[in-house]
């Protein structure tokens, strides 16, 4: 006899909420477990002085098709604010991508470009040609730097351009990135039409954005979440799926938790036992952001300015939350982890008088440390599938199985991919 379904998310970041809005869609019954008392994950709500912020600045860009998808289901895309890609870095270099179909918005934007010689141009040309042309798949994968380097990327190039994009999608050094995710990030922002390599800026906080529209999406269709409810490990038998802690079985489970804690979750599931192994082995990368009260609101005119010299690499006007608020992201680890507070505050603020033509007076600032924000996207790095050895438990986020790296489109994928996976398993039940 069939046993009745039941199906247990464990974890509720956007991996873990993207599933449960699948399957409560489809009328499923789904109980969301979630240990924070918050929804979001590594992608949420703050709160600071009365002040909603972001725990880190998310970038988004117009191939992230799932995330797109989503959000508009939850009614949430206009909160998203277009722009052409571009990169600012004053005052050594801009790069700005036309309005004009691929690929001529990218040859335009490269032959126009401030701070690149004809040399420096040539080359990211042809690199990108050769990429191109074998499809973005590298023969063997290898580190971006030996990558750049066997295509002759020039020092210009690789500073101004490769490494900014690098570390805002990859989170990983360029000596330590995968040079085929790299690829695939070229492949679907600068390789594919314009409309795909636009930046999508959140004009609201995190929480505004994705987890308070999933949570009354997904109660209004019957499911549950359950706050505050850590789930240390699940075990299996005859009857289905039990979580520590709780009484019920279940007939699916969605593994949705940071990848640091799926051992444990796992301990007591031996066929399991090889994905778990891999997992433990993982590195991780760090994000720092650094939130500043001004005054006065930046004018800075772009979307986000990149900053030059220093610890500090992107600077985002947030006056869409705050009067005369603003966020530096600080990507991978660096010097900077050794800094203090105050010392790195100076820095960034050295940063920010370089770029900023009349910088306004400092009220306040709040740094938040994300130390294991993403995993290091190595290369050659092994990734387990969404679903397992055993059937019924599945496993979502943006570690999983994916073309990127970690990103909000891998882990939107990923809970999207497991939703699939159970309403298959269930109609071949039935």
């Amino acid at each position: 006899m069939t046993p009745p379904t039941r199906i247990a998310v464990i974890g509720g970041g956007w991996a873990g909420l993207s599933c449960a809005v699948e399957l409560t869609a489809q009328g499923l019954p789904v109980t969301l477990f979630e240990a924070a008392k918050h929804l979001g994950g590594r992608a949420r709500r703050v709160d600071w002085q009365g002040i909603a912020i972001d725990n880190g600045q998310h970038i988004l860009i117009g191939a992230y098709r799932e995330v797109l998808w989503l959000l508009n289901r939850l009614g949430c895309g206009d909160l998203l604010e277009r722009h052409p890609l571009s990169f600012d870095q004053p005052p050594h270099f801009r790069l700005a991508l036309p309005r004009l179909p691929a690929p001529l918005h990218v040859a335009l934007g490269l032959l126009t470009a401030r701070g690149l010689d004809w040399r420096d141009k040539l080359a990211a040309t042809r690199f990108i040609g050769a990429l191109k042309h074998q499809g973005y798949r590298l023969a063997a994968d290898c580190s971006v730097t030996e990558l750049l380097d066997r295509h002759g990327q020039t020092m210009a190039l690789c500073h101004h351009l490769w490494e900014p994009i690098c570390l805002a999608a990859l989170n990983t050094p360029m000596h330590m990135a995968s040079a085929q995710l790299f690829c695939n990030v070229l492949r679907d922002s600068l390789g594919a039409s314009r409309a795909d390599s636009d930046i999508l800026l959140p004009r609201a906080d995190l929480g505004r954005l994705m987890a308070d529209a999933a949570s009354a999406f997904i109660q209004a269709r019957g499911g549950k979440l359950e706050l505050g409810s850590r789930i240390d490990a699940i075990a299996h038998d005859t009857q289905g799926f039990h979580l520590s802690g709780r009484n019920e079985v279940f007939s699916h489970v969605v593994c949705a938790s940071h990848p640091v804690q799926l051992p444990a979750l796992l301990a007591h599931l031996p066929e399991l036992a090889p994905i778990a192994g891999l997992v433990a082995g993982y590195g991780y990368q760090p994000i720092q952001t650094l939130w500043l009260s001004f005054e006065l609101d930046l004018e800075l005119n772009v979307p986000m300015l990149g900053l030059d010299r220093g610890p500090g690499q992107w600077l985002f006007d947030r006056s869409d939350l705050a009067p005369g608020l603003a966020s530096v992201v600080i990507s991978a680890e660096g010097p900077h982890l050794a800094m203090s507070k105050q010392d790195l505050l100076g820095a960034v603020l050295g940063q920010l008088h370089q770029a900023v033509a009349a910088l306004p007076e400092l009220r306040d600032y709040f740094l938040i440390a994300e130390k294991r924000a993403t995993f290091a996207a190595v290369p050659n790095m092994q990734r387990p599938g969404n679903a397992t050895a055993l059937p019924g438990l599945y496993l979502a986020g943006d570690y999983t199985q994916s073309d990127y790296p970690a990103t909000l489109e891998a882990a939107v994928r990923s809970g999207a991919a497991c939703a699939q996976l159970i309403l298959k398993q269930i109609e071949t039940a039935h």
